[in-house]
């Protein structure tokens, strides 16, 4: 994981690495968890509901 994430105030873990991209987790104090890609330059955050639906559309993609 990127160290920007290392000195938070809340658990992270990391999902997925390639060279260029990085998946990852974070519990928040609040007790959501929210999910982050990395893609180069470009991070998306999710909430856990639209991180589900996220993955739904990458398994159509994968069946295509």
């Amino acid at each position: 994981m990127s160290k920007d994430h290392e000195d938070q105030d809340f658990e992270t873990e990391v999902i997925a690495e390639t060279e260029g991209y990085l998946a990852w987790r974070a519990d928040e104090p609040d007790g959501e968890s929210t999910y982050h890609l990395e893609l180069n330059n470009l991070t998306v955050h999710f909430f856990t509901e639209e991180w589900e639906e996220f993955l739904q559309l990458a398994e159509m993609l994968l069946e295509k």
